[in-house]
């Protein structure tokens, strides 16, 4: 997803005109920004669901991409007036959806963890065993 031209940039600005080099260079990076955006969305999603999924969604891969595009290109900062602004509007994308998840409103259609109650807890404990009048004369 992300164009030959626009590589060079991610690498400490260093430009390598070798494509193999680049891509060995660029992979630690990317697999960070995945691992990123991976523990960002279980972040969410773990309101609801156990993490991790045993079946991903279409919709969380493609706001997993979005979130790791995001993560690699603001290692640099992020330019806001040039193209690099479509990805910090994925991003807000991403989040807001993930923020609906949290709260309920949408529904990803995965197995969900049971409801736990809000308020109070209950404990139940076995019989009591010693007592002031059971010790006493001890």
């Amino acid at each position: 997803m992300i164009k030959p031209d626009a590589m060079s940039g991610l690498i400490d600005n260093e430009y390598i005109e070798d494509e193999n080099e680049r891509e060995t260079k660029l992979l630690p990076i990317i697999e960070a920004a995945i691992e990123d955006a991976d523990g960002e969305i279980d972040g969410y999603l773990t309101k609801r669901y156990p993490v991790p999924l045993s079946s991903v969604p279409k919709v969380i891969n493609k706001f997993s991409k979005d979130i790791a595009l995001y993560n690699i290109f603001t290692r640099n900062g992020i330019d806001t007036g040039e193209r690099e602004s479509i990805y910090l509007t994925r991003y807000k994308a991403a989040v807001r959806f993930l923020e609906n998840i949290a709260k309920g409103v949408i529904d990803i259609g995965a197995k969900k963890i049971e409801a736990r109650a809000n308020t109070g807890f209950n404990m139940n404990s076995s019989t009591r065993l010693f007592s002031r009048n059971s010790l006493k004369g001890m």
